[in-house]
Parts: C-alpha cells; sequence; structure tokens
C-alpha cells in the first residue's frame, strides 16, 4: 500500500466534447492540507468528484487509502468526508436534526449520532442555534454545519470544495482555524480554492491546476520563487502616461511587466539593480512615478506566471508581459 494518502495516476475524464480532466497525477500525504489551486473550469471540482465516487473517471487510476475509487467505491466512501461547493443540509430540518440524519445515513450506532451531533455543535460553536431550523443561519453558519455534516462519521480524509466560497472575512477566518485543528488533529485535507491566500495559509502544498491538467506542484514557498525574487509595483498619473511607460520598460527590460490603469508591476529576479533600471529608463523620458512599492512575490504572481493570467481576471487589464498585485507597504512620493 502506498504511503501516500491519496494517489492519482493520469486520471481522465470528459464530458462530451471537453476533457475535464486530461491526464492529472497527485500524491496526498496524509495529516496534511494539500491544496488545488486554480480557474474556474480547470478540473479541480471533477477532480474532487472523482475521488469522492461521485463521478466514474474514463480513465487512470485513483486511490484513497490504497483503495481503488472504481473498483471499490464503498470502501472509498466509508472513509472521506466531503463538502462541496454548495451546502448539503436541508434547510428545513434543524441543525441537530441535519447532523442525525447525516449520522444514520453514515450507519453509526444511535447513541453514537447523538453523541456526535451534540459534540460537532459545539465545536463549530452552533450549539446555541442546534434546534433552529437550519433557514433562519447565516451563511457562515450553514457553511459550517456543512462541513460538521461531512465529519460525522469521523473520517481520515476530508475534502472541502472551495468551503470559503462566499463567506466574509471573519467566518472564513473561523473556518480556517478549524481545518488546522482537524490536520492537527490526524485527518488529511484535499482543499479546493481560488482564493490564494487561502491555499498559501492552510496548503503545506499546492497544485496548481489548469485546463485538466496539473501544471506545477510544489510547496508555497518554492511556488512564489518561480516568477522572480523582487515585484516593483508603480503608480503613474496623466493621461497615457502610464502606458507610454509600459511600452518603454517593456522595450528595454527584458523582464514581466504588467500595466493595471495607472499602476505598472514588474517582476524581476535581478533584486535592487531592477529597480535602479526602471528608475533609469523613466527618469530618461520624464516620467516620474507619483507611488513606488517593492515585495517579495505572491501565491498570485506565482499562479500568474504559471497560467498567463490573474486567479480573477479583471476587467480593462492590459497585460504587456506579466505580475502581479498581492499584500503591501506603499511608498509614495
Amino acid at each position: 500500500m502506498s504511503e501516500n494518502a491519496i494517489v492519482v495516476d493520469g486520471l481522465r475524464k470528459r464530458f462530451g466534447s471537453v476533457a475535464a480532466l486530461d491526464g492529472i497525477d497527485l500524491e496526498v500525504p496524509p495529516g496534511a492540507v494539500f491544496g488545488l489551486l486554480g480557474p474556474n473550469g480547470a478540473g479541480k471540482t471533477t477532480t474532487v468528484r472523482v475521488l469522492a465516487t461521485v463521478l466514474r473517471p474514463d480513465g487512470g487510476r485513483a486511490e484513497v487509502l490504497g483503495h481503488d475509487v472504481a473498483r471499490d467505491p464503498t470502501a472509498v466512501r466509508r472513509r472521506i468526508g466531503l463538502a462541496g461547493q454548495a451546502a448539503a443540509v436541508d434547510p428545513n430540518l434543524t441543525g441537530r436534526e441535519n447532523l442525525r440524519m447525516v449520522g444514520v445515513l453514515s450507519q453509526l450506532p444511535r447513541a453514537e449520532v447523538k453523541r456526535r451531533a451534540a459534540e460537532l455543535l459545539e465545536r463549530f460553536d452552533l450549539t446555541a442555534a442546534a434546534d433552529r431550523p437550519l433557514r433562519t443561519y447565516s451563511g457562515g453558519m450553514r457553511r459550517r454545519l456543512d462541513v460538521a455534516a461531512s465529519l460525522m462519521s469521523r473520517p481520515p480524509i476530508l475534502f472541502l470544495d472551495e468551503p470559503t466560497t462566499g463567506l466574509d472575512v471573519a467566518n472564513r477566518g473561523e473556518l480556517w482555524e478549524m481545518i488546522r485543528e482537524l490536520v492537527s488533529e490526524g485527518t488529511t485535507v484535499l482543499l479546493t480554492t481560488q482564493y490564494l491566500e487561502e491555499a498559501d495559509r492552510l496548503a503545506a502544498r499546492i497544485a496548481v491546476v489548469d485546463g485538466g491538467k496539473v501544471i506545477a506542484n510544489d510547496t508555497p514557498s518554492r511556488l512564489k520563487a518561480q516568477p522572480g525574487t523582487t515585484v516593483i509595483e508603480m503608480g503613474i498619473s496623466g493621461d497615457g502616461r502610464a502606458e507610454r511607460a509600459c511600452g518603454l520598460l517593456v522595450g528595454s527590460l527584458g523582464s514581466r511587466v504588467e500595466r493595471e490603469g495607472q499602476t505598472l508591476r514588474i517582476t524581476s529576479d535581478r533584486g535592487a539593480q531592477i529597480l535602479i533600471e526602471v528608475l533609469r529608463v523613466l527618469d530618461g523620458e520624464g516620467l516620474e512615478p507619483d507611488s513606488l512599492t517593492v515585495r517579495q512575490p505572491s501565491i498570485d504572481d506565482a499562479f500568474l506566471a504559471l497560467t498567463g493570467r490573474h486567479a480573477e481576471q479583471g476587467a480593462g487589464r492590459d497585460l504587456a508581459n506579466q505580475a502581479a498585485p498581492a499584500r503591501r507597504t506603499a511608498v509614495s512620493r
């Protein structure tokens, strides 16, 4: 049996003429968060649904704790929990009733169903609302209950498919902390997300998926090192000045340059030297930045370098060559 909790080898799945999975390979170690990062339609959810035995693959192989998802789906289902993008709970039942229903469907002993439901309601801070109909819950409360339901049978592997989509910052942070607690207790978590910060903070390893293929698979720190060692952001106001500066830098630097409105971003592996060269080129044409930031690359920079676009592509972006924004401290003129 493999030492990995999940093994995926050449996995393929088509929907008509569309190849949702086009030969995906993954190895997920036990007791950690493994992140699947990618844009909409990349194949993240299809991968999870195949691993959870919701979909049957067209080719390749996938094993969960040594059990083949196609040949032994019952054994796989006994060992996993799944929280999908939409909460799979009944709005007409109370929170307690929802958890007990899942416990019965999981064939837990009746006494264990009651104990486990009460335990999870307390753990996910839902005891006070346990006997209210789910339709009265907030979005964050529903999401917490959905994750709690996926844990009723104490599964060693948990699939979380974009679990924080639609949650506010506070609820997202609470769910992150719950995921960390589960992993500290030995649970293996496969997490799909479009939130770059989420993958960076939670995952020990991240696979970037695009077009049904894994295009990168590494630790967050190594992925962030791929675009270069330095990202420069500068604001240049005035009619046409930022566009003119972008053209000059693309022609002079041979580094990735992006313009987004009046903001320019340059990514390079030449450290402080690139900043001196940027300012020299702009000064030669009488173009002075209004603001200037120098920072380390982010996961978004890595995502952009790998896929050719930001995780959340905005309107009006003018990409010459490319870099990306992240949290930063700006130094203004």
